[in-house]
C-alpha cells in the first residue's frame, strides 16, 4: 500500500466526513480519484456505503458526475505505458464499466452542464483512439495471416521432405520405426492444423473490440449512418 492510500486508510476510519468536501472545481475525492486514476483510493472509498451514496452522486460544477471523469483523464496520465491503441482503449472501457456498475444506483443526474451524458462524452473524448484502436487491428490481422499461411506452408511442405527420405522401392520412410519421426508427424499435423484454423478465423472477420458498453454503438454520428 503507498502512503497516499495509508492515509486514505486512515482518514476513512478517524474522519470519514472529510471525504465530502470539494476542490474549487467542485469536485470530490471520487472525481480526483477518476482522473488521476487512483483507482485502488477509489475501490477504498466506495467500500463505505454511507460514503458512496453521497460521493458517486455528486457532481462538479460543470455537472460532471464521477462516470463523466472516465473521459478526462489528466495529459500527465495519458501516455505512461506504452501500449497499443486497442490495449489504452480497453483499459478505458474497462474503467468505464467498473465505474458505472458503482454508480448505477446512486447516479440521478445523468447530463452535464453541456447537455452531455457519460457515455456521449466517452465517445467523444475516445474518438481518435477508437479509430486507432480499429486501424491497428486491421494490421495486426493482416500481419498474423500472412504468418499464419507461411507457417501452414512450411508445415505443409514438411510432410513431404521427412526426415532421411523415403525408400526407393516401397515409398516408405526410412526412419518411419523411430520413436522421434512419430512425434515429427504430430508436430507438423498439430502445426499444420493450428495455422490453417488461425487462417480461417482471420479470414472469417477481423479482430474486434469488446465494446461491451456499448458506448460507439449507441452514441455514433450521424454521418456515420
Amino acid at each position: 500500500m503507498s502512503n497516499i492510500e495509508e492515509i486514505v486508510d486512515k482518514m476513512l476510519y478517524f474522519h470519514p466526513q472529510a471525504f465530502t468536501h470539494t476542490n474549487k472545481e467542485g469536485m470530490n475525492i471520487l472525481h480526483v480519484a477518476i482522473l488521476y486514476r487512483h483507482i485502488d483510493i477509489f475501490d477504498m472509498v466506495v467500500k463505505s456505503e454511507v460514503l458512496a451514496r453521497r460521493l458517486l452522486s455528486a457532481t462538479d460544477n460543470k455537472g460532471n458526475s464521477v462516470l463523466h471523469m472516465v473521459s478526462q483523464k489528466r495529459k500527465s496520465q495519458a501516455s505512461e505505458k506504452m501500449q497499443s491503441p486497442a490495449l489504452q482503449l480497453q483499459d478505458e472501457l474497462l474503467l468505464f464499466e467498473k465505474v458505472k456498475s458503482a454508480c448505477k444506483m446512486h447516479l440521478t443526474k445523468p447530463l452535464n452542464k453541456d447537455h452531455q451524458t457519460a457515455e456521449e462524452l466517452f465517445a467523444a473524448s475516445n474518438e481518435n483512439l477508437h479509430k486507432d484502436a480499429k486501424e491497428w487491428l486491421m494490421d495486426t490481422t493482416e500481419n498474423c495471416t500472412i504468418l499464419s499461411v507461411f507457417i501452414a506452408t512450411v508445415a505443409f511442405a514438411a510432410a513431404y521432405t521427412v526426415p532421411g527420405g523415403p525408400n526407393q522401392e516401397t515409398g516408405i520412410p526410412i526412419l518411419h520405426s523411430k520413436p522421434f519421426f512419430m512425434v515429427f508427424v504430430l508436430a507438423d499435423v498439430i502445426s499444420l492444423a493450428l495455422a490453417l484454423t488461425s487462417v480461417g478465423n482471420y479470414m472469417s472477420g477481423p479482430l474486434g473490440l469488446n465494446d461491451g458498453s456499448g458506448v460507439w454503438s449507441n452514441n455514433r454520428p450521424d454521418n456515420d449512418t
